[in-house]
């Protein structure tokens, strides 16, 4: 009964830090470390403890499937350069340069070790900086950038800290040789099998009912994940491919009824294990704290000092890369697919800024095992879980809260794209549905042709009219019906992107369930 109750009160608590950081504009999953970090004070709190192989399943799966559910493959492919360089080169970086100073702090920290601390600490968080620029109306170009490495550096990261942990566990060094083979195989072999298996599982997401729907969905997130690494692929690559490729080819025959439930479900499932990833590491900074002894400052010490380094770093490669890249647009000038704000100073600034880290990081350190293959522990790892915690607590905190005012401060603004795909394709949505009900000459679809039309004219004049209205049977399914078939097309196309067509999924979804 009494975990009953410390559970109540944890999602309560989650609750109230979430909104009292929504009202301030900040993102909540700052308030969530800092509720962690308090859990560790507070007397009496519950010791539960996580089997460090399940955290990654249990927090990273079905945070990467949403995120990469609303992934836009068509933004991806427009600014793969830069997200190729934050999720390769500045993980990379970053790893690395956590590596050599945990090596010159710590002597004694095998290379493996050190190599798995610095890809824990790399990936930013998806969550914390995206709850962020989403309400400053940051250009749609930054955004993309963010929500592409957020999405796909966790694969990268997390590759590097696989093969570290295992080499750590083997007792061996890295070598090339031994390296590269691994590393093809199991990125290739990764992308593979997520295709394949969201192709061959498709049928069993859109099952009648929606309670059992959403059941099989978090069952095969979980499933697809386990299998991956059972064969030994990347479960988090895996997972990535097969996200994008379900929500690509079956979404779209996904009715409204069961759509608009799934997406509750899993924006709250979403949120309840971010709050508990806080909680159970807030959990073991108590223990940790007390284990450590006399190390206790000197750790603390060193994990202020990675903190301050995966900062640095992202600093460096994204200045880096910035400056090389308005150097070649300067010779070459700037010729984007579709029309998109230019690379600026500015932007790299808040790109840089933009690195907190969130439970990627917090999942990672946890799953970092308890023993080595012969039984004995395994070395540093509360130091790990402390430098995870306090890489996390501190960019939360110190950039989570300065973001949205160093964005004011920097003057950027969003042109809004968006909207503008938002109002071209519900004008042809609704040239559609009349063009779907046109030889109808019932008084029902007369009235939905005067309403489809005023409509038409609202959104010419950038209007904000939605295609809903009162409900007239099937005269209005059928025009709905074509609406989102278009929808489809202009998505298909890239003439919309996808957050374009995810609003416009939406509105029509709710058309739908109004007219009955």
């Amino acid at each position: 009964m009494e975990t009953f109750e410390w559970i109540v009160a944890l999602l309560l608590g989650a609750a109230l830090l979430a909104t009292f950081a929504r009202r301030i504009g900040a993102p909540y999953p700052t308030f969530l470390a800092i509720g962690g970090a308090c859990l560790a004070l507070v007397p009496g709190a519950p010791e539960w403890t996580l089997d460090p192989h399940l955290a990654l399943t249990l927090f990273v799966a079905p945070i990467l499937v949403d995120a990469a559910f609303d992934t836009s493959l068509r933004d991806l492919r427009d600014n793969w350069l830069p997200v190729t360089g934050l999720v390769i080169a500045a993980v990379g970086v970053t790893t690395a340069a956590v590596a050599f100073t945990a090596r010159w702090l710590v002597p004694d920290m095998p290379w493996a070790v050190a190599i798995a601390l610095g890809a824990i600490v790399a990936p930013p968080d998806a969550a914390a900086a995206t709850a962020v620029v989403r309400q400053v109306k940051l250009p749609h170009r930054i955004l993309k950038i963010l929500e592409g490495e957020s999405l796909l550096n966790d694969a990268s990261a997390l590759l590097i800290y696989r093969l570290a942990i295992l080499a750590a566990l083997g007792g061996s060094g890295l070598t090339f040789s031994s390296f590269a083979p691994v590393f093809l195989l199991t990125v290739f072999g990764s992308v593979a099998a997520g295709f394949v298996t969201a192709r061959l599982t498709r049928p069993l997401t859109q099952l009648g009912d929606t309670s059992t729907s959403i059941i099989m969905q978090f069952s095969l997130t979980f499933g697809v994940w386990i299998a991956a690494e059972a064969i030994g692929l990347s479960g988090i690559l895996t997972l990535v491919v097969y996200a994008i490729t379900i929500s690509r080819r079956g979404g779209e025959q996904m009715p409204a009824r069961m759509r608009v439930p799934t997406f509750a479900v899993w924006e709250t499932v979403v949120f309840v294990l971010n709050a508990f990833a806080f909680v159970l590491i807030g959990l073991q900074l108590g223990p940790i704290w007390s284990r450590l002894g006399d190390l206790a400052l000197p750790y603390l010490g060193i994990a202020l000092v990675v903190l301050a380094i995966v900062i640095l770093a992202r600093f460096a490669w994204v200045m880096a890369y910035g400056k090389a890249i308005r150097a070649r647009i300067a010779r070459h000038g700037f010729n984007p697919p579709r029309p998109m704000s230019r690379p600026t100073l500015q932007g790299g600034v808040v790109i840089s800024w933009a690195g907190m880290r969130g439970i990627v990081t917090l999942a990672a350190a946890f799953a970092v095992p308890e023993t080595l293959s012969d039984g004995a522990p395994f070395p540093h790892r509360d130091l790990i879980l402390l430098c995870a915690f306090t890489v996390v607590l501190g960019t939360l905190v110190i950039q989570g809260l300065t973001l949205a005012p160093l964005i004011a401060w920097l003057g950027l603004k969003d042109d809004d794209p968006v909207g503008r795909e938002v109002r071209l394709a519900r004008i042809e949505g609704y040239r559609a549905s009349l063009e779907a009900i046109a030889d109808d000459d019932s008084l029902a679809a007369k009235l939905l042709r005067k309403e489809f039309s005023a409509a038409i004219e609202l959104n010419q004049a950038e209007g904000t009219d939605r295609l809903v209205g009162t409900p007239a049977g099937p005269q209005r399914h059928k025009a709905i019906a074509a609406a989102r078939a278009k929808a489809l097309e202009l998505r298909r196309s890239a003439v919309i992107g996808d957050d374009a067509y995810h609003v416009i999924e939406e509105e029509l979804d709710w058309a739908e369930l109004a007219a009955g």
